[in-house]
C-alpha cells in the first residue's frame, strides 16, 4: 500500500507541476478526476504510515483505525476509476461537445489549443479563443478530432490502473483486518511512558538497592556460616551457636540504632567476635 500510493502520488503531483506532455490538457479537461486521483493517493500514504505505526509499536488500536481507514481509502480509489470508465464508456463524444460550450471557459479552451496545436473546435471560427497560434486565418486544425483522441487514451490509462490495483487494495484491507484482530492478548501494549523507562540513573538505583536487599545479605550469611563452622571447630558447638545467636540480635539491633561502640555480656570470646564483627561490616 506504502508502494503504490506513494507512485500514484507523485505521478498526480507531476501532473499538477506540468511536466508530462500534455499535463496541462489533463489539469483543463480532467481536473475532477486528477482532485480524486490525488486525494485517493494521499489517503493511501496516510493510512499507510497509520498501519506502519501500529506494526512497529505492535499496537492494536493503530491497526484498527488502519483497517477502518484502508476502507475510506478503498473507496476514493475506485471513484476516479469508475468516473474515468463511466465518461470514456457513454457517450464520450456528447461529454466532450457540452464540456467544450459550457465547462471549459476561454481559459481552458485556450490551454487545450495551446497544447494539442489547434484552433478553435471544428475550425478557428467555431468556440475558439484567440492567441498567437489561433486567429480567423489560421491554417490550424480544429480541436475536436485531437481532444477526442487525447481524451480515449488518458481515460483508458486511467481506469485501467485504478482497476488493476482493486485486488491488490483488497489483499491489504484482509491481511490488516488479520493483523489486526491477531496482535496480542489483549488491545495493544503501546509505547512506555516516558516515567517509566530505564536510564542510566535508575538503573543505578536498581542496582544499589539490589546490592543492598540481596547481594549484602547473601554475603553476611555466608561469612556467619563459616564464622560458625570455626568457632564450633575451635570451641564447640555450644559456645559458637551461643554467639551466633548474640551476632544476629546486634544486627538486627544495629540496623535502627546510630553506629557506635556496642554493649555486650561478658565472655571470654566477646571481644575476638566483636573485632570479626565489626571487620565484615
Amino acid at each position: 500500500m506504502t508502494v503504490y500510493s506513494l507512485a500514484a502520488l507523485v505521478v498526480c503531483l507531476l501532473t499538477w507541476f506540468d511536466v508530462w506532455k500534455h499535463a496541462d490538457v489533463i489539469r483543463a479537461g480532467n481536473r475532477p478526476e486528477l482532485i480524486l486521483s490525488t486525494l485517493a493517493a494521499s489517503m493511501g500514504i496516510f493510512t499507510s504510515v497509520i498501519g506502519w505505526a501500529g506494526i512497529l509499536l505492535n499496537n492494536r488500536s493503530f491497526l484498527a483505525w488502519y483497517t477502518f481507514l484502508s476502507w475510506i481509502t478503498f473507496g476514493l480509489l475506485v471513484t476516479p476509476g469508475y468516473i474515468t470508465y463511466k465518461k470514456r464508456t457513454f457517450n464520450l463524444e456528447g461529454k466532450v461537445n457540452a464540456q467544450w460550450s459550457q465547462k471549459l471557459g476561454a481559459q481552458g479552451r485556450m490551454r487545450i489549443q495551446n497544447q494539442l496545436k489547434c484552433c478553435g473546435y471544428f475550425s478557428p471560427f467555431i468556440e475558439a479563443t484567440i492567441s498567437q497560434t489561433c486567429y480567423a486565418r489560421s491554417i490550424l486544425p480544429g480541436c475536436k478530432l485531437p481532444y477526442l483522441q487525447f481524451e480515449r487514451f488518458i481515460l483508458k490509462r486511467w481506469y485501467a490502473a485504478v482497476f488493476i490495483l482493486v485486488p491488490v487494495h483488497i489483499a491489504v484491507m484482509v491481511s490488516a483486518l488479520l493483523c489486526s484482530n491477531h496482535i496480542t492478548y489483549r488491545f495493544g501494549k503501546g509505547m512506555m511512558p516516558e516515567a517509566y523507562r530505564l536510564n542510566l540513573s535508575t538503573m543505578a538505583v536498581i542496582m544499589e538497592n539490589y546490592a543492598r536487599y540481596v547481594i549484602y545479605p547473601f554475603l553476611l550469611r555466608a561469612y556467619l556460616t563459616i564464622l560458625s563452622s570455626q568457632l564450633a571447630e575451635q570451641y564447640g558447638s555450644e559456645i559458637a551457636e551461643r554467639v551466633l545467636k548474640r551476632s544476629r540480635s546486634d544486627l538486627q539491633l544495629g540496623a535502627g540504632m546510630p553506629s557506635g561502640p556496642t554493649q555486650h555480656s561478658a565472655s571470654p570470646f566477646h571481644a575476638k567476635y566483636e573485632s570479626l564483627s565489626n571487620r565484615g561490616r
